[in-house]
């Protein structure tokens, strides 16, 4: 299996927007609900949003409200849009999938979003 590749992050003052972009395998998409995942300085990784391919999405509750995750089939890529960006969301933000029997897919090294003015 391919690492999956992230890209798109980078510094943004508070109140600022990003989006993030990951190239996803059709196969494993077909099959297994891809998400975003991040992880803060000292922190634990962490659920952000997930999405099946039938457009299904869960979003974590600290970003429900000002986050999109999303899916380009033609372009085989999976998108996270968040807005209002604050402190606490910076993270390395990773995409990956999870099957059914609750393991993930192997980790990329994540694109790093740091918020602070």
């Amino acid at each position: 299996q391919e690492q999956l590749v992230e890209s798109g992050g980078g510094s943004v003052q508070p109140g600022g927007s990003l989006t993030l972009s990951c190239i996803i395998q059709p196969i494993i998409f077909r099959f297994w609900p891809m998400g975003w995942y991040r992880q803060a300085p000292g922190k634990q990784r962490e659920l952000v949003a997930t999405i099946t391919n039938s457009g299904v999405t869960n979003y974590a509750a600290s970003v429900k409200d000002r986050s999109t995750i999303s899916t380009n089939n033609a372009k085989n890529t999976m998108y996270l849009q968040m807005n209002n960006l604050t402190p606490e969301d910076t993270a390395v933000y990773y995409c990956n999938f999870k099957k059914g029997n609750g393991d993930f897919g192997p980790w990329g090294q994540g694109t790093l979003v740091t918020v602070s003015s």
